[in-house]
């Protein structure tokens, strides 16, 4: 039996472990302060504590303050598997937090006590994202259990806070301990793909969200002549944003689903309580995301200009007020790293990856942005955030595989 084919066997062997690791995870909610929870300290210190009693002694935590939480911090945690060398490192990275389990009502079984049965496991963060932080977890217990030593080192991270934005997370990490990376490492973030395996993601589209504030002057409407409409000014600009799609951000690339950028009028928040009040105020949401060759500044740029237009035709005054705002290049397709996973793919699942872009946002923007080539990739349903959040055990083993497969490259 090779090296590799043993390290395939013992992972095959860790059922039991996956449902253990599975369920002390779920068992303790891991919600950020804006979803009404108290972080991540207790998951992590329970994990930390489980990995030490698997044999991985080379643990470092990274703590973010955060006053809003009880503890006062917000845990990051890095596994280091000692490697033949140190010269280009091969990072994995999962993320501990998770959503609220939403309407239990929706839930066939209590979201936080893991259910397994027929080859699913159900409960939350099973899969988003403990399918990826379990799956890199066994992959590297199989190294350590077969005494192999990795050619390079293994570094394994969990981070805090993906789930409302990654300040406390790999935001913290870049900022304040951006000496961890090196620029010749490999970087896989097992947050995200299809069903196959088909997928590896390997670019982003540029994200801005937009608060935009419309005033007026309120007055009855009766009397329209006396006032001056915000809502209706509102109204003209947001279809004049929209309209940005067609006539200038038009490039198409064939990367992403949808392949052009998208720029979309979303939320909009009360004005008036009452049917015959002309409103004063006004305030929408535009959510954009842009191809990656367009810079957000332009885009800021052009809705300025619109805003303007729209203020002189309306007698109103518009201002906009940034929400989120993200922007990085993509991972070349033929980076190492691109190389590396496609090729273990390959070799546990039997089927070639091709590379993606997407138009949702993750933890692996920043890295890129940091100037780190970083893919996000596994084999999953997609159930993250649903009722009866589920991951299939297949799944989980052959990822750990694929990991393995990874570690175990010269």
């Amino acid at each position: 039996m090779t090296e590799r084919e043993s390290v395939f066997a013992s992972i095959d062997a860790v059922e039991k472990g996956v449902v253990e690791l599975e369920t002390l995870l779920s068992g303790i909610p891991a919600f950020a302060p804006e979803s009404g929870g108290v972080g991540e300290l207790e998951k992590v210190e329970a994990l930390e504590k489980w990995l030490r009693g698997h044999g991985v002694s080379g643990l470092e935590r990274f703590d973010s303050p955060d006053p809003r939480v009880p503890s006062g911090k917000r845990p990051n945690l890095v596994a280091t598997i000692p490697g033949k060398r140190d010269d280009r490192r091969l990072w994995i990275m999962a993320h501990t937090d998770v959503v609220p389990e939403g309407d239990r009502s929706m839930w066939k079984s209590d979201p936080f006590k893991v259910v397994y049965e027929k080859g699913r496991l159900v409960g939350r963060g099973v899969e988003d994202n403990q399918q990826g932080l379990v799956g890199m977890v066994f992959a590297a217990l199989a190294l350590m259990g077969q005494g192999i030593v990795p050619p390079h080192t293994v570094k394994l991270l969990f981070v805090a806070d993906e789930e409302v934005g990654s300040l406390h997370g790999i935001q913290f990490l870049l900022e304040k301990h951006g000496d961890l990376f090196r620029s010749d490492d490999l970087f896989v973030v097992p947050d995200g793909g299809s069903a196959e395996g088909t997928e590896i993601e390997v670019a982003e589209k540029n994200i801005c969200w937009l608060k935009i504030v419309t005033k007026g002057k309120q007055t009855h409407a009766a009397m329209p002549d006396s006032g001056t409409n915000a809502f209706l000014a509102a109204c003209d600009l947001a279809l004049r944003i929209h309209e940005l799609e067609k006539t200038v951000f038009t490039a198409r690339d064939p990367l992403f689903a949808p392949d052009r950028s998208t720029i979309n009028p979303t939320k909009k928040e009360a004005n008036v309580p009452n049917v015959n009040t002309i409103p004063g105020d006004d305030v929408f949401y535009v959510d954009m995301r842009i191809l990656p060759q367009y810079p957000i500044d332009r885009a800021l740029a052009e809705i300025s200009s619109l805003m303007r237009a729209v203020e002189a035709k309306h007698g109103v005054t518009v201002a906009y007020e940034l929400v989120q705002r993200n922007e990085s290049k993509a991972t070349a397709a033929d980076a190492p790293v691109v190389k590396a996973l496609t090729q273990a793919i390959h070799e546990v699942y039997g089927v070639t990856a091709r590379p993606i872009g997407i138009g949702g946002g993750t933890v692996a923007a920043y890295l890129r942005k940091a100037g780190y080539d970083a893919v996000v990739w596994a084999r999953m349903d997609d159930s993250a955030h649903q009722p009866n959040e589920y991951a299939l055990m297949k799944n989980i083993l052959g990822d750990a595989k694929v990991f393995a497969s990874m570690m175990l490259r010269e």
